[in-house]
């Protein structure tokens, strides 16, 4: 079953999401909309290229994961966008595109979304989507990126679906989060309209203008976390986020520690005050 419809999801658009646009594909089934996206030609720098499916087979989630949700339950979406010289701090625009998430998704009255450092979206403590994103290099020093977000919309009682295949956090969907679900459409146009005007935002500012934000929706401010990085573990509290998006995490033997890259393996509960 496909939810989506191209012209509907056109209509919807914010003008300058609108403007930017090149191509925007809609699949009944498809492997992968990040994948699909990194085979195409780049668009021109400033412009924007979309995938989107409501059946992806074989999605992927950082580090190599599946990322894997039942046919018709969730929107797999990806954008292609061609920076004119590469960004700095590339990593942490993943982290803006998070915080873009939940802007939308708070305009679509779902109030009570956070953000698991560094690509996860939470709810209830469970997992509502995830994101992430790809670059590729371009001839004359641009650079595409391609950000794929994926969102449970209706799980219909399949909240035991596992979404990557190493992680036991339980699944929620967005149907749950609001006293009525929007239509797919919507959903589609106002994460386009959102993720590209924080692309955008970010090629012209970097991550400041974001990480001011992240506070108010960090998940793992206060939890007992560990953390997997190149060749050692890091356990201990997690503080935050410094001013380039690196998760903080205060240890006891190590004193704060900085993570800029890394997984989320474990997380217990959040500590008291």
């Amino acid at each position: 079953m496909n939810n989506l419809d191209a012209n509907v999801i056109r209509s919807d658009l914010g003008k300058a999401a609108a403007a930017r646009l090149v191509r925007l594909e809609i699949f009944a089934e498809i492997d992968s909309t990040n994948s699909y996206l990194m085979q195409q030609s780049a668009p021109a720098p400033g412009k924007i290229h979309v995938a989107a499916t409501d059946n992806q087979t074989a999605g992927r989630g950082r580090h190599g994961r599946s990322w894997q949700s039942p046919p018709g339950s969730g929107l797999c979406l990806s954008l292609a966008y061609t920076f004119a010289l590469p960004p700095p701090n590339l990593p942490a625009l993943t982290l803006a595109i998070g915080l873009a998430a939940i802007e939308t998704l708070r305009e679509l009255k779902a109030m009570a979304v956070q953000l698991k450092w560094p690509n996860d979206l939470i709810a209830m403590d469970c997992k509502l989507g995830g994101i992430l994103t790809e670059s590729q290099a371009q001839p004359g020093g641009a650079m595409t990126v391609v950000t794929g977000i994926g969102l449970n919309i209706d799980l219909n009682e399949r909240v035991d679906a596992i979404l990557e295949l190493d992680e036991a956090r339980r699944a929620i969907d967005l149907k749950s989060q609001v006293a009525e679900l929007p239509d797919w459409n919507r959903i589609a146009a106002s994460l386009v309209s959102g993720l590209s005007k924080a692309i955008v935002d970010y090629e012209a500012g970097g991550f400041a203008p974001f990480s001011s934000q992240w506070s108010e929706h960090d998940w793992l401010f206060g939890r007992k976390v560990t953390i997997r990085t190149r060749g050692r573990q890091i356990t201990g509290t997690g503080a935050g986020i410094a001013d380039d998006g690196a998760l903080l995490v205060d240890t006891l033997s190590e004193g704060r520690q900085r993570v800029t890259s890394g997984s989320v393996v474990m997380t217990g509960a959040r500590e008291p005050g």
